[in-house]
């Protein structure tokens, strides 16, 4: 099969083996991959990952001996392989399994090609009604719904989103339901004006900011937007962390956090069935983050494209 591979070089392999799904396992035929933030980080050393990029996809099961029903469905899948076994997966925690292999990012073949395996018991069917270029938002959208899955927003908070990609404006629209006083920062007036268009408060990040909001949710991909978050919470209030990037590293100022009480709280993937309601639902508009679309073959362009500042950059199989 053919297969976007890195290995410190991203390349294009075009005989490679078509993975053969383990017991429990789905074969699924990828229909459309999406370039994430976390590819692009991958490229530059992030995690040491070597195989095939790729967690965001809608695909077609094709074999699935343990749920012969699935066979012809279109799924997207969760990312995170858990064994199901130990304390953390017992609690319930199966996303923070030890033993865990990560789609595209850990141990674990992506998407980027034109089969793929996941274990059956974390897909999830797409309804009719949401198409190929709606579901292979999920997984981002499912993390952006993380945020009201951990932390219960209440309709009278202020609440400052900083970041103006692909995973800030979709955490801006799952924001905007809860009803709370919203304001997104970026750098571009182009992406801003998507949410602007939905009715959402904008505001460039050379402008600026009144602290004090209740809950701020650090989305820029870059250590200088924690600073930013930093002085911008309130007293008591919440400071979610999205961005991963390699190097990591961020500046804390723990004497501020420790004498004003803020809650920080890191947030990761999220819940994919209530994403699919979501888009099923037409509460949520995936199509203007869409800037491009490529065949697989032309995978390095799509990811050079991705990199230069495109919001989402789709690769299709077929």
């Amino acid at each position: 099969m053919r297969a976007l591979y890195f290995d410190g070089t991203l390349y294009l392999e075009r005989d490679f083996p078509t993975p053969e799904p383990q017991p429990h396992e789905a074969l699924i035929r990828t229909r459309l991959a999406g370039v994430c933030n976390t590819d692009l980080e991958i490229l530059r050393g992030y995690g040491g990952f070597t195989g095939i990029l790729g967690h965001e996809f809608v695909g077609e099961v094709v074999r699935a001996d343990d749920a012969p029903a699935l066979v012809g469905r279109r799924v997207v899948g969760e990312l995170n392989c858990y064994c199901g076994d130990c304390p953390t997966c017992r609690r319930g925690d199966t996303g923070h399994c030890p033993h865990r292999t990560t789609l595209g990012i850990h141990d674990h073949h992506g998407a980027m090609a034109e089969f793929l395996t996941l274990p059956v018991r974390q897909l999830h069917p797409v309804p009719d009604s949401v198409t190929d270029e709606q579901a292979v938002f999920v997984e981002p959208l499912a993390a952006a719904c993380e945020i009201t899955e951990r932390c219960h927003i209440r309709p009278d908070w202020r609440v400052v989103v900083l970041g103006d990609g692909k995973l800030g404006l979709l955490i801006a629209q799952v924001l905007q339901l809860t009803g709370c006083d919203l304001q997104v920062v970026g750098r571009h007036g182009r992406k801003l004006g998507i949410l602007a268009k939905r009715g959402i408060r904008t505001r460039l990040a050379t402008e600026t900011m009144e602290p004090g909001a209740d809950m701020v949710v650090e989305a820029t991909g870059n250590a200088e937007g924690f600073a930013l978050a930093q002085s911008l919470v309130r007293p008591r209030g919440t400071l979610v962390l999205k961005s991963t990037f390699h190097g990591g590293t961020v500046p804390l100022d723990s004497i501020r956090v420790v004498v004003d009480e803020i809650t920080i709280m890191g947030s990761r993937c999220g819940p994919f069935a209530p994403a699919l309601r979501l888009l099923a639902q037409g509460l949520v508009d995936v199509a203007p983050l869409i800037e491009g679309r490529f065949p697989l073959d032309e995978g390095e362009k799509a990811l050079a494209q991705a990199g230069s500042g495109a919001l989402k950059v789709l690769l299709s199989m077929r």
